[in-house]
């Protein structure tokens, strides 16, 4: 019996092809756009102390720059026309007067291109007249008041020392005299009615070697000559220091104070300060 002969099937596997994952882009998120102009009923008002009964301003025969496209535009407002821009305009044009009442001008948010007339193109923006923003107005005023607070909380942690330096730079010679209670009451007011100055000055370490200077001067230890150009000791007459063509006194006497010289100078008169 002839043997079968067994026949091996080799089984060949297919290569395995990776499928590539392609991620599915994701979408982003689209922002709405903020309207370049809101629309609302906006207030303007004339600049200045006088408010007369009835004020017209132009509202014809005005240029306007276009930056966009690199020179002026004229401009006028026409009740009829959906734009300021003369070279836009079509049909007929009816002109109409911007009136100022007491003052005051209210402009309603239907008329829009009125209120970017005013707004925007009008030359005389910000010079004849101006536009009423509480945003704006209630903004500063935050910044002022936080100023206003920031140096009345300085003002309280000053000693009496820099205290009467600052208000000699405001007040004069008049601080000598003042207690200390009088000098603490005054920084104060003056911190909360002119801050921005006030925390200049108290930074300035110039301000407190002034008060140092005229101190010793009123007390008689160091002597100003009367052409305001020498500083001297007043028990011998020796020369301290010339002060610069062009510069006041007491603030060349305060940068003096800082050289090597000045500096020796400085801890003696402290002595006699003391």
């Amino acid at each position: 019996m002839a043997k079968k002969q067994e026949i091996k099937k080799e089984t060949v596997e297919a290569p395995v092809v990776e499928t590539p994952v392609v991620e599915t882009p994701k979408a982003k998120k689209v922002e709405p756009k903020k309207p370049e102009w809101e629309v609302k009923n906006r207030f303007y008002y004339l600049k200045g102390k006088s408010k007369p009964l009835s004020r017209i301003i132009k509202s014809a025969n005005l240029y306007w720059f276009d930056e966009e496209k690199g020179y002026e535009r004229e401009i006028k407002y026409c009740e009829n026309q959906t734009t300021p821009f003369v070279d836009e305009m079509r049909g007929d044009q009816r002109m109409s007067h911007i009136i100022f009442r007491n003052g005051v001008l209210y402009v309603e948010k239907e008329k829009t291109i009125l209120q970017k007339f005013l707004s925007i193109y009008h030359p005389d923006r910000d010079k004849i007249f101006f536009e009423h923003k509480p945003a704006e107005i209630a903004a500063k005023q935050v910044d002022r008041l936080e100023l206003e607070a920031d140096a009345i909380v300085l003002a309280r942690e000053l000693d009496v020392d820099m205290a009467e330096a600052i208000l000699r730079v405001e007040n004069g010679s008049g601080v000598s005299n003042l207690s200390s209670k009088e000098l603490k009451r005054d920084l104060l007011l003056f911190a909360r009615n002119n801050p921005i100055l006030f925390l200049e000055l108290a930074a300035d370490d110039n301000v407190q070697l002034r008060n140092f200077g005229i101190k010793a001067t009123e007390l008689g230890i160091i002597t100003l000559s009367e052409d305001q150009r020498n500083f001297s000791w007043s028990s011998t007459g020796r020369k301290l220091m010339t002060v610069p063509f062009d510069e006041h006194p007491y603030t060349a006497l305060a940068h003096w104070f800082k050289t090597d010289e000045g500096m020796e100078i400085y801890a003696n008169i402290e002595k006699r300060l003391k």
